[in-house]
This record gives C-alpha cells, sequence and structure tokens, in this order.
C-alpha cells in the first residue's frame, strides 16, 4: 500500500476494499484482459488520518484497476434434500470471477 490508502467500493453486489498496486477478484466484468476498469461507486476514501464517507457513494471520486483475467473459481458441492420424501439432489457450481490489479484511487 502506498501511504495508507485506501478505499471501500461496491461491485457485484458485495463491498472490496481496495489499495492501490493490490490484486482482488471481483464478480465478473465485461472486458478483455489487459482493458482499463473504472470503479465509480466508491463508497469510502482513506488517506493517512483523513477519511471521507460517502452517502451512499462519494462525488468525482473513482478507482482505476487492470482486468488481468476471469476464469472460474472452485467448484462448490451443493446438497438438497426432503426428509421422509427420498427426495435428493446433487449439483456442482464453479462461480466466475475476474481478477484485477488495482492501480490508483482518483479524486
Amino acid at each position: 500500500m502506498s501511504n495508507g490508502m485506501y478505499a471501500v467500493v461496491e461491485t457485484g453486489g458485495k463491498q472490496i476494499r481496495v489499495a492501490p498496486g493490490e490484486k482482488v477478484t471481483v464478480e465478473k466484468l465485461p472486458g478483455e484482459s489487459g482493458s482499463t476498469v473504472y470503479f465509480d461507486k466508491v463508497l469510502l476514501i482513506s488517506e493517512g488520518d483523513q477519511v471521507r464517507v460517502g452517502h451512499p457513494y462519494l462525488d468525482g471520486v473513482r478507482v482505476v484497476g487492470e482486468l488481468l483475467e476471469s476464469a472460474r473459481g472452485k467448484k462448490i458441492r451443493v446438497f438438497t434434500y426432503k426428509p421422509k420424501k427420498n427426495e435428493r439432489r446433487r449439483m456442482g457450481h464453479r462461480q466466475w470471477y475476474t481478477a484485477v490489479r488495482i492501480q490508483t484511487i482518483e479524486g
């Protein structure tokens, strides 16, 4: 992290704490590997002792990142059943994600 600067952004229905130079995984984003992505829904920004909190978002602040890759996560097993009915289903699920390297926090 550079001088303790970080931000909290909202993407994919989740809130993620990011800092410049950090690699994060988020819900799948459109775009090619190597392209630039902008996170405009910034909830909080902190630089040293100064903290700015949005209501709900900060105006004029955005986080810039570079798309590294899109892939699928580990498989999770989903098992559902209804007791006393002999009804059972076993399913698997692999969620798509995108790896992003955070470049700068602007604003």
